[in-house]
């Protein structure tokens, strides 16, 4: 009989590169279909396990394996959508961490399940509300892709489902990094910022004690 979340909740805990890439494409073409994975949500206990072992491959030093885990998490996504929520808290922190990951392809992947979020799990501002803490993130390419991934919310959505004002002063904050990437990420966030509130964000800048010129 074909493979169920019984058999899928065994197989993700295995640490073996080769299963790793086996199972996940499994994985795809079971919540690619619903007549397959008809089981998905049966046992609440056991879809958390999966989801958080997937959580555990995001993070992986392999990048394949962290590459695929991104896939699958955003096949889960894409299935279950406003269902999701409860797992946002667990995605997130790994998200934010491949956000600074060495290969473009990653970071990138990163960014797109978080948009992905925002569009089929929650509304983006609670999205956001827990996105803010990579603004800290020790990395630095993690700072970056949070500012970056901003500007591609207000891409988006625009600014309407956001609270600027809360995301605004962890930008003031950036303009003074050590790293001049994340300095260029968050102007270039406030530049889009601007672009949809206007002069707002000039007063608000300026009762923050940003010079002028800057």
């Amino acid at each position: 009989e074909p493979a169920g979340m019984d058999y899928f909740c065994a197989q993700v805990q295995q640490k073996d590169v080769g299963r790793r890439m086996q199972v996940g494409q499994e994985l795809l073409e079971y919540l690619g279909d619903p007549a397959r994975s008809s089981d998905l949500e049966q046992d609440q206990q056991r879809l958390d396990k999966v989801i958080d072992e997937l959580t555990a491959w995001v993070n992986s030093s392999n990048f394949k394996v962290a590459l695929l885990g991104l896939d699958v998490l955003g096949a889960f996504v894409e299935r279950l959508s406003g269902r999701f929520k409860p797992y946002i808290g667990t995605v997130l922190l790994p998200l934010i961490d491949r956000m600074g990951d060495a290969k473009d392809q990653v970071r990138e992947q990163a960014q797109n399940l978080i948009l992905k979020l925002m569009c089929e799990a929650a509304p983006p501002m609670y999205i956001w509300e827990r996105l803010a803490v990579g603004f800290k993130h020790k990395n630095y390419r993690s700072r970056e892709g949070v500012c970056l991934c901003l500007v591609a919310t207000l891409n988006i959505y625009g600014a309407q489902p956001l609270i600027l004002s809360k995301l605004v002063p962890h930008l003031c904050i950036a303009f003074g990094d050590s790293n001049s990437q994340v300095r260029d990420a968050a102007i270039l966030a406030i530049v889009e910022v601007y672009r949809h509130v206007g002069e707002k964000v000039r007063i608000d800048l300026t009762k923050r004690g940003i010079p002028p010129g800057r």
